[in-house]
């Protein structure tokens, strides 16, 4: 976890990033942040889970940055969110140098 937040606390790293938000009053619902076609960041508050709010966000940077291929190194609880928006696995569950499991995944626009 450690390595996750000094990489997204990195002034060089996150000025890279393309930021899509969403808000409902002055509450911050969700939030993806992607460097290129790779998603660094994807949250949607747990309170409004199963809303819509994850897949409007992915569609919004889909509108505005016309990639063919999106990729992402999901945690192993985000493996079927991401299903859902598209995703498929790129190969098996993997480990970090620094101890993080995630799960390479690809999205191919059709």
């Amino acid at each position: 976890m450690e390595a996750f937040c000094d990489y997204i606390s990195s002034t060089e790293q996150v000025k890279h990033f393309t930021v899509f938000d969403a808000w409902e009053n002055r509450n911050l619902l969700g939030v993806l942040a992607v460097a290129g076609s790779h998603i660094a960041l994807f949250f949607v508050d747990p309170a409004v889970h199963r809303q819509g709010i994850g897949r409007k966000l992915f569609q919004a940077y889909l509108a505005e940055d016309h990639r063919d291929q999106v990729t992402v190194h999901s945690s192993p609880y985000a493996v079927e969110v991401y299903r859902r928006l598209g995703f498929s696995p790129a190969s098996e569950e993997q480990l970090s140098s620094d101890g993080i499991r995630y799960t390479p995944m690809l999205w191919e626009r059709k």
